[in-house]
């Protein structure tokens, strides 16, 4: 057996540089890279390896942990789930930056491999810098933290078992059901050790991602229930666009005349104008798509896991008889609802499922009438909120349209948190499928810059947009720099409405009358912070790092800054100062927040006795 001498770390490479996937009989190298910040946790394990020997690796050199873990799974989002950046940090605080960003992907169903430094194996140094010393475990270290957040997880205490760690590693990252975070914990002194790896290891290595195939007993089950319903209603979900599904979906609808719904994840499923497509359904959904699962009979759900933000917190769907089947390469997601479980690919199933439909003769008893009525209903509206004016200011809505009017149909935007994804989901009006990369699963704050340099790394051909309020850009922005240092174009849009406006809004719908969620200065009277609004200037603080920056007030000043920043080189922020409270609310959607029932504030026990009326009205199941 012929065999080369590499370091763990060495020997790591060379197999991550060697993976392709292969889907629908095309492969693709599925590591491009690895993102990274060194510290002694790695530098001179893996470190040494990315200078000495990267073979077809790129190096990119993060800025924080999070932001750059971050990166990488927004670009393995971009790219369809078919290429990955690995991300590589030293021990302790190092590693730990990173599991936000492993509990984002796994959330999210997104490929991440993390390689964060650990502890010596020998224990020689013990306790080494940054070394958690747990006198109940000591095995125990900042890696640790990781298990829960990722779908597969290992150590490498020795350089050899690398290779049933690497292979278990690319079986959860390339399985569409399984995937998520993975994290192989890498004890700095083995990184370092060599050994004496089989070259059939580190050879090519194709990985088939087969489509799964629905049973056809699946398919009966779902025809004959479908069968005696009237008025169904797809919901697409994320998995339609990782099986590249979007083309089975329009033609599956409009073969039986069902109306689409989408969630944060499906979105672009089919363009906006599409006359099938009601838009946003749940919490942050349209009037159109709400009425219609208010009284469906039948929910077929495609590649959604049905979070609570979908299903209203299951209170979305009125119909006493509604009945559920559910379209999803997860059994975990399938069996949700407890519907009818249709385990499959999400193309493979859309298949299927459209020819047994076609030889029942199937059709909806929707009205074409019915359906436009909803669809013109709900766009008259969001013309509307597109061209709301306030003398006072700009107002949120009002910035979204003049963005939406002037952006180009290829141009992807990327938002995660605050009230953006939810005006975002009701109003936005996107062209083609894939433009539209939301991360809600997690709506974890401070993804969007960093989320927005993945896009753009996975995408360099089209314009790419961050939508970020103030506060998730305070949180994170680092990986701003990176695009910069990278040469990779970005445009960040910086919705400063001065604080946390939507738990503010949300805050004060529950009877508070608003506290500790604006960005104020304290008041000497009071004590608390409520003085006025702190001013930041974040178009200077873009500008210091190096991008491009405008600050704008008014919708004729955020025009022509978008014009400006499309003809820019280089990454690019448009502060955009816009009044607080005016995003959108929801229609006819509820979410659950409970709220105690004794309180000194009557506000508060009246919101308390309106959750439980709400509660009143979910599923159990």
């Amino acid at each position: 057996m012929k065999t080369i001498k590499l370091s763990m770390a060495q020997a790591l490479l060379q197999f991550l540089d060697n993976q392709y996937v292969s889907i629908d009989g095309k492969e693709t190298k599925f590591v491009q890279g690895v993102m990274g910040i060194f510290g002694h946790g790695n530098v001179t394990g893996i470190g040494e390896a990315l200078e000495r020997s990267p073979g077809g690796l790129t190096f990119i050199q993060g800025k924080n942990e999070q932001g750059m873990a971050h990166a990488a799974t927004a670009f393995a989002k971009q790219s369809g789930r078919r290429r990955i950046y690995a991300c590589t940090s030293s021990i302790g605080p190092g590693a730990l930056n990173m599991v936000t960003a492993a509990g984002t992907a796994t959330v999210n169903r997104i490929p991440l491999l993390l390689l964060p430094g650990d502890n010596f194996a020998c224990r020689q140094p013990d306790p080494v810098l940054q070394q958690l010393e747990a006198p109940a475990d000591y095995t125990l270290s900042a890696a640790d933290a990781f298990k829960p957040v990722s779908r597969y997880w290992d150590r490498i205490v020795r350089p050899e078992q690398l290779m049933k760690a690497a292979l278990q590693a690319m079986r959860v990252l390339t399985d569409p059901a399984e995937t998520g975070a993975v994290t192989l914990a890498l004890p700095q002194d083995v990184q370092a050790e060599t050994y004496d790896f089989p070259a059939s290891f580190l050879a090519r290595r194709v990985h088939a991602v087969d489509r799964r195939p629905p049973a056809a007993a699946a398919i009966h089950r779902a025809v004959s229930l479908l069968i005696g319903k009237r008025r169904p209603l797809l919901i697409a979900g994320g998995g339609v666009h990782y099986s590249g599904a979007t083309g089975e979906l329009a033609a599956f609808a409009e073969a039986f005349g069902i109306p689409v719904a989408e969630t944060q994840a499906g979105k672009s499923v089919l363009p906006w104008d599409h006359p099938l497509n009601m838009g946003g359904v749940g919490v942050t959904g349209t009037l159109a798509a709400n009425r219609l699962a208010k009284e469906a009979d039948a929910i077929i759900g495609i590649g959604t896991r049905y979070s609570d933000f979908t299903t209203a917190s299951k209170s979305a769907f009125g119909n006493p008889d509604v009945q559920f089947i559910n379209i999803n390469v997860s059994a975990f997601d399938s069996v949700k609802l407890g519907g009818i479980a249709v385990t499959a690919d999400a193309k493979e199933a859309l298949q299927a499922l459209h020819a047994a439909l076609k030889g029942a003769n199937y059709a909806s008893g929707y009205g074409t009438d019915e359906l436009m009525s909803l669809k013109s209903e709900w766009s008259r509206e969001v013309d509307r909120l597109y061209t709301l004016e306030h003398e006072e200011g700009l107002s949120q809505t009002r910035a979204l349209g003049v963005i939406n009017e002037s952006l180009q149909p290829s141009d992807i935007i990327v938002a995660a948190a605050g009230s953006l994804p939810g005006d975002l989901h009701r109003l936005w009006r996107p062209a083609q499928p894939g433009t539209y990369h939301m991360e809600y699963g997690f709506s974890c704050m401070g993804y969007e810059v960093s989320g927005a340099f993945g896009a753009a790394l996975a995408a360099p051909k089209q314009e790419v947009y961050a939508m970020v309020g103030d506060g998730s850009y305070l949180m994170l922005h680092s990986e701003l720099l990176t695009s910069i240092q990278e040469g990779v174009k970005m445009t960040v849009l910086l919705f400063d409405n001065s604080g946390y406006q939507c738990i503010h809004n949300l805050q004060r719908g529950h009877g508070s009358d608003g506290f500790g969620n604006e960005f104020r200065y304290r008041e000497d009277a009071t004590g608390r912070l409520t003085g006025d609004y702190m001013p930041m200037d974040f178009a200077a603080h873009a500008r210091s790092m190096g991008a491009r920056a405008y600050t704008v007030r008014t919708a004729q000043q955020l025009r022509e800054a978008l014009l400006q920043a499309r003809e820019e080189s280089g990454s690019a922020l448009i502060e955009i100062k816009v009044l607080p409270g005016t995003n959108t609310d929801g229609y006819e959607s509820w979410w659950r927040v409970d709220v105690p029932s004794v309180s000194s504030s009557p506000k508060v026990e009246a919101s308390h006795r309106a959750v439980a009326e709400g509660i009143a009205r979910t599923r159990e199941l």
